[in-house]
């Protein structure tokens, strides 16, 4: 259930698996994380608390009550939403997390692309013309009222990756400034079967997300990127590109217009590449092939890119709301726990109702995060700062928490680490723990030792080539160095076992996730849902009383940033 609202496709049982397995094999364990588990059963864990079942149902049921109309951002119920979570921190005994405010403004920024032209390709053996929607997607982050590419040069390079730590280079001794640089979706070992790999395998890295694409093609200054679409390593059809792309993408805002992001950013379907790559004289399949070796070569094709739009632009402003429980002996460092208010607002009617409520996502993550707020002032402060992140526009790409991470209230580098909560368990207690993104950072080691004194295990994420750890907020805080633990109930419910907890959530997926079904429902079993704030309690009260630092492990790509910003401190 963990990895439940980041995917609508079916999930193989998982199974129970040793920590040595839980922990990726090919990565190599610092000192700590050994120690670590070597204390795992001696290690004195805090009483887990009471969590208030009242809090989290009347904060769930009023949060997705009609009356918010959806909690989407920039709305008449982001106003009540913010003020009911700001309300609640304060009577829990927070400190506001700003200086004297419960809010962080969050500006944003909602371009549309519209007269859209094909885009050609010209000066290969034929010339090549995709139009919009059907064989291509293309917008921009730039806050600009127009964007013209006019014969770019374009490049094949192939995944698109800048890996120092890895060896890996796919820019190397390439100037791709003012060109157009046509990329692969996924990492270059996407296609293995284990978890062994330069990419880890199966697993998929945060530089196979297509996020990272564009971020790496910015930062080598391409005036266009296009990543090829295709099914399995996407892990989602055209059609969801389709649907993302065609209207209104809204992002965050930025002092400079995001003029430092390429001009125009897309898609393409993956025949149309091959048309392209026959057109350069080029074949896609064996490009591919060598673009999955290190030492990979880019591949200049000898044609040129054109495309155009004008986009309308429409600034609007958010907010996330932070709460503060400072520490006793070192208030400068800082234990975050997070969740995102927001949901998608009015939305497309069924059975004549338009509300998207969100109750489970993310009501119930939002209850969570207040009802661990009540339960750590109430035990007392820790030694270490609590802080309570309630994000804005999640939905929307993240951007709250991305906002936050970029312009901490609090430093970064002296950021412990934290857990993410999107979405409860409301179907029963499990007897396991599924962590999306095992074996990322030592964070794993806290897990272990929390589940095991509830008598849980861990189960291995069944999907990890969709990437669902670069999907939800804990993503943005990890990006920039803080180590997050993503991690929850899993199937095997006490009640009814694997079969049974499968079946949840595949109703919940097919029939309420994202739709005007996900509304409050009185007869939910919320025994899950305290296990699990029981055990982010236990965790987060181990790191804010001790002088630990987790980190990533020493093979992750997020490993070099948090050295820098601990480095810094």
């Amino acid at each position: 259930m963990a990895a439940l609202f980041r995917c609508a496709l079916p999930r193989p049982s998982p199974k129970a698996v040793s920590y040595e397995t839980f922990r990726r094999p090919a990565l190599i364990r610092s000192t700590t994380a050994l120690l670590a588990f070597a204390l795992l059963s001696s290690t004195a864990l805090a009483k887990a608390p009471d969590i208030s079942l009242t809090t989290l149902k009347d904060v769930t049921k009023t949060l997705s009550d009609d009356s918010f109309e959806g909690r989407a951002p920039a709305t008449p119920g982001e106003e009540k939403t913010i003020k009911l979570i700001a309300d609640r921190f304060a009577k829990a005994g927070l400190k506001p997390g700003n200086g004297t405010s419960w809010y962080q403004d969050v500006p944003l920024v909602e371009i549309t692309a519209k007269n859209i032209s094909p885009m050609t390709f010209t000066g290969g053996k034929t010339p090549v013309s995709l139009a919009f929607s059907t064989d291509m997607v293309v917008g921009t982050n730039r806050v600009v009222p127009h964007v013209d590419v006019t014969n770019s040069d374009t490049v094949f390079v192939g995944y698109g990756i800048n890996a120092p730590e890895k060896g890996w280079n796919d820019y190397a001794g390439l100037d791709v400034k003012g060109k157009t640089v046509i990329i692969l979706i996924n990492d270059p070992d996407y296609q293995t079967k284990t978890l062994d790999g330069d990419f880890n395998g199966r697993a998929m890295t945060y530089y196979g997300r297509w996020t990272y694409k564009f971020e790496e093609a910015a930062r080598q200054g391409a005036a266009a990127a296009i990543i090829v679409h295709d099914t399995e390593p996407a892990a989602y059809p055209w059609g969801v590109i389709q649907g993302s792309w065609d209207g209104p993408r809204l992002g965050a805002d930025s002092a400079d217009g995001h003029m430092d992001q390429s001009l125009a950013i897309g898609w393409m379907q993956l025949d149309a590449a091959k048309k392209l790559m026959a057109s350069a004289g080029q074949d896609f399949d064996a490009l591919s092939a060598a673009a999955r070796q290190k030492g990979f070569k880019a591949v200049p094709l000898g044609v040129k890119a054109s495309v155009s739009f004008d986009t309308s632009i429409r600034k609007q402003a958010s907010k996330n709301v932070v709460g503060l429980l400072p520490g006793k002996t070192r208030p400068d460092e800082y234990v975050m726990f997070t969740a995102h208010w927001d949901h998608l607002g009015i939305c497309p009617a069924v059975k004549g109702d338009n509300i998207c409520n969100g109750a489970v996502d993310n009501a119930s993550g939002t209850a969570g995060l207040i009802a661990l707020a009540e339960a750590y002032a109430k035990a007392g402060a820790a030694d270490r700062s609590m802080l309570f992140v309630a994000v804005t526009a999640e939905e929307s790409g993240l951007l709250g928490s991305q906002y936050y991470a970029e312009n901490p209230l609090h430093p970064l580098g002296k950021t412990v680490g934290g857990v993410n909560m999107d979405s409860l368990n409301l179907f029963g207690r499990t007897r396991d723990v599924t962590v999306t993104g095992p074996g990322k950072s030592e964070l794993d080691d806290y897990l272990a030792r929390a589940a095991k004194a509830q008598g849980r295990v861990i189960t291995a994420e069944s999907t990890p080539e969709k990437g669902h750890y670069y999907r939800s907020d804990h993503f943005s805080f990890a990006k920039l160095g803080v180590p997050m633990l993503a991690a929850g109930s899993g199937d095997d419910l006490e009640k009814g076992g694997t079969a049974a907890g499968m079946a949840a959530a595949e109703d919940y997926v097919t029939h309420r996730y994202h739709k005007p079904q996900d509304e409050y429902n009185p007869d939910w079993d919320w025994g899950g849902a305290v296990q699990d704030l029981q055990l982010y309690y236990t965790i987060g009260r181990e790191l804010a009383d001790s002088d630990a630092w987790p980190n990533w492990m020493p093979t992750d790509e997020f490993r070099a940033i948090r050295d820098k910003s601990r480095a810094g401190q």
